[in-house]
């Protein structure tokens, strides 16, 4: 594990002004393909990125913050003062003084089943797992009701399923009325609506569709992609991502700082869903690539230190910071992370090297064969001959229609319909590099 070591850099003085974007805010229609290797450097280069993040942290005016079940709640399901209560404090303080912040809590189901009296065991069902969350939602709200109104911070609740996320429409209506909230002064309270959705309470399995967000992590990380917010916090009950990975995180080498890049030897020190929770080391570590494309500065952190919110916002090296890449457009971020992938169409040689090297839109001539039911406007996964995914497109046409001219060239007689265009470019978006 050696060469996963990074070194630990001291923290710098920093120059009280806004980080210069200009890098980070290019416009992209691709996921950046992930480089092998950690950022393991010179002390120079480490020395510049920890200012760069130091910038970005204290300059950031909008920020979403996440709480996992762990940090909310004890081990009896009760709700956790101790923790919770400065990390209301800690919220507060950074809409006084002019930030923009949105919270997204977990806690629902782990208070309903503590108000309840049930054993953890019994949340094995779904069912009850979607009956808890009913019950400890209010509960939730209520007391995140209490402790900002003694800081005369005004809260809303944001229920969300995944389809708000993987319908273009309710995803930009989602946007505005967060926008409004926002506008007002107050503090969005984002959690998914586990009583009527199951994407979060239930594994993904694999199949003709693929969810927008199974967890928490990621449905933070969407949120920030939605509103554009410069940095993400996700608060768990470790220091951050650990050198060295036991099997619960918490014990092993000292905590990463800085990361600029997610590797697969970086991924290989995650670990699964924590003991009351149901995401973990993983899914932070999908969020936090999530973020970073989208231009923005994401860090994992131990909630359960008082202090731990301020230290981030004011530059200390705290946790595990991840540096952004280079940005993607709204839409197009919407396609790689947030839709709801509807349905798979299997591409030709030709049409593969029209959409990966000209550029070019979709035709349903391309089209060797169509998978699986979607109708006008779903996201569809794009794969060539041998199955491999390497683009995303919103469907102009329903899938019969699409089966219905694939295969078939643009020469036609005279009168004949001009060729289905099925995903036009401005709707596409490359996963990997060609």
């Amino acid at each position: 594990m050696g060469s996963l070591t990074a070194s630990v850099m001291a923290r710098r003085p920093v120059v009280d002004f806004r980080y210069n974007r200009s890098q980070s805010d290019q416009v992209i229609d691709r996921v950046p393909k992930v480089q092998r290797g950690p950022v393991i450097s010179w002390p120079d280069k480490d020395r510049r990125m920890q200012t760069d993040r130091d910038k970005l942290l204290q300059s950031a005016r909008r920020v979403v913050i996440k709480v996992g079940t762990t940090t909310v709640t004890g081990t009896e399901g009760e709700l956790c003062r101790e923790r919770v209560e400065p990390i209301v404090h800690s919220i507060a303080t950074l809409m006084k003084a002019g930030r923009q912040v949105v919270l997204v809590s977990s806690g629902a189901v782990g208070l309903g089943r503590g108000w309840l009296g049930l054993h953890r065991s019994r949340l094995e069902d779904l069912v009850t797992k979607q009956a808890c969350a009913a019950v400890g939602q209010s509960l939730l709200m209520d007391a995140y009701k209490n402790l900002f109104s003694k800081w005369d911070v005004k809260i809303a609740q944001v229920l969300l399923t995944e389809e708000d996320f993987s319908n273009w429409r309710r995803f930009s209506n989602l946007r505005q009325t967060m926008e409004k909230l926002i506008g007002f002064g107050v503090l969005p309270v984002v959690n998914e609506n586990d009583t009527v959705s199951t994407a979060e309470l239930e594994s993904v399995s694999g199949g003709a569709r693929s969810a927008a967000f199974s967890d928490n992590d990621r449905l933070a990380a969407l949120v920030m992609s939605g509103l554009e917010a410069d940095a993400l916090v996700l608060l768990t009950n470790v220091d951050g991502l650990l050198q060295m990975a036991s099997s619960n995180q918490r014990e092993g080498g000292a905590v990463i700082p800085l990361l600029a890049e997610i590797t697969p030897e970086l991924r290989a020190l995650a670990v699964g869903p924590s003991g009351s929770g149901r995401g973990g080391m993983r899914t932070k570590l999908e969020a936090a690539e999530i973020a970073m494309n989208c231009g923005g500065t994401a860090v994992i952190a131990n909630g359960s230190h008082p202090d731990t919110i301020d230290r981030i916002f004011a530059g200390e090296n705290i946790g595990t910071a991840f540096l952004p890449a280079q940005r993607m457009r709204g839409k197009r971020r919407w396609i790689a992370y947030a839709a709801d992938v509807r349905g798979r169409v299997v591409v030709d040689a030709g049409a593969h090297r029209a959409i990966t090297q000209r550029k070019a839109s979709l035709l349903a001539s391309g089209i060797v064969r169509v998978e699986h039911h979607f109708a006008p406007m779903d996201v569809v996964s794009i794969v060539d001959a041998e199955g491999r995914e390497f683009a995303r497109g919103i469907a102009n046409c329903a899938s019969e229609e699409a089966a219905k001219f694939s295969g078939k060239r643009s020469g036609r007689s005279e009168g004949a319909p001009s060729a289905l265009v099925l995903v036009t470019r401005d709707n596409i978006v490359l996963l990997q590099n060609p």
